[in-house]
């Protein structure tokens, strides 16, 4: 499940995805805009900041402001950040691959390989949505 703060941290993003070139937004504003809570998001725009995603001016005019254009900056990017690896399991990262202990032969489990579909496929969606651009919509299966 994507925790609340992948939600603010991907709505924050898309809300200053929409600001005009050279404009910044400050906290205070975007946590009103987004409906979250100040002190929580200010936690998220630092770790954006620092993860050079997002940068940051001070002073009466000063805010945040997309550190790269948004069309670079996917789904996948930002929830691989805040809440690490789209695998259901450490064995089907691509990211943070890990062995399961109770598995004799990974390429023999049958488990193992539909959650390295099913990552695939959530990965092929996210990492096609960036901030700038929700994905079309996808025909339902």
């Amino acid at each position: 499940m994507l925790s609340q703060r992948a939600k603010y941290t991907i709505r924050a993003m898309q809300e200053l995805a929409k600001a005009q070139a050279g404009e910044t937004l400050q906290a205070g504003e975007l946590a009103e805009r987004i409906k979250a809570p100040l002190h929580f998001l200010e936690g998220i725009l630092l770790e954006l900041r620092r993860e050079g995603l997002l940068i940051s001016r001070r002073g009466r005019s000063g805010g945040y402001a997309l550190a790269k254009p948004a069309d670079l900056i996917s789904i996948a990017d930002l929830i691989r950040l805040v809440d690490g690896p789209l695998a259901l399991t450490t064995c089907a990262s691509r990211t943070a691959y890990a062995e399961c202990e109770d598995c004799p032969t990974p390429e023999d489990c049958q488990l193992r390989n539909i959650l390295v579909s099913a990552r695939d496929a959530v990965a092929r969606v996210l990492e096609g949505a960036t901030i700038a651009r929700p994905i079309p919509n996808l025909p339902v299966s």
